[in-house]
């Protein structure tokens, strides 16, 4: 189970159509009150965040998931505009274990699906 904080809906096309065909379970949160809650419910392998997102808060979610010793160990995979120096790094900061600009999100995607699933 692959767990994405996604609001983008031409990502969250992309993932799934890639995910379908793959046969990857993936699920997606679109709300920023219910996402920690979805992972800790849903135990994914990885949570792919769009660290673009001012919806989502994905820099809040991503330390405390990895403060929280129930979470810190799942894996997290951003994606971002390559020139968003600052939230690339500030999504470092906070912890996340891949940071990748979209382009490179969107032609590794196929493997990244394979790499999540449980």
């Amino acid at each position: 189970m692959i767990v994405c904080a996604i609001d983008d809906l031409l990502f969250s096309i992309k993932i799934s159509t890639a995910a379908k065909q793959l046969g990857v379970n993936v699920y997606f949160e679109r709300f920023r009150d219910r996402l920690l809650p979805t992972i800790r419910d849903k135990q994914p392998s990885l949570v792919i965040f769009d660290l673009n997102s001012s919806r989502l808060d994905p820099m809040t979610a991503i330390a405390a998931m990895k403060t929280d010793p129930q979470l810190r160990t799942v894996k997290t995979l951003g994606y971002v505009a390559h020139v968003d120096s600052d939230a690339i790094a500030t999504a470092r900061q906070a912890g996340i274990d891949q940071v990748l600009a979209r382009s490179a999100f969107t032609a590794q995607l196929g493997t990244i699906l394979e790499n999540g699933r449980d």
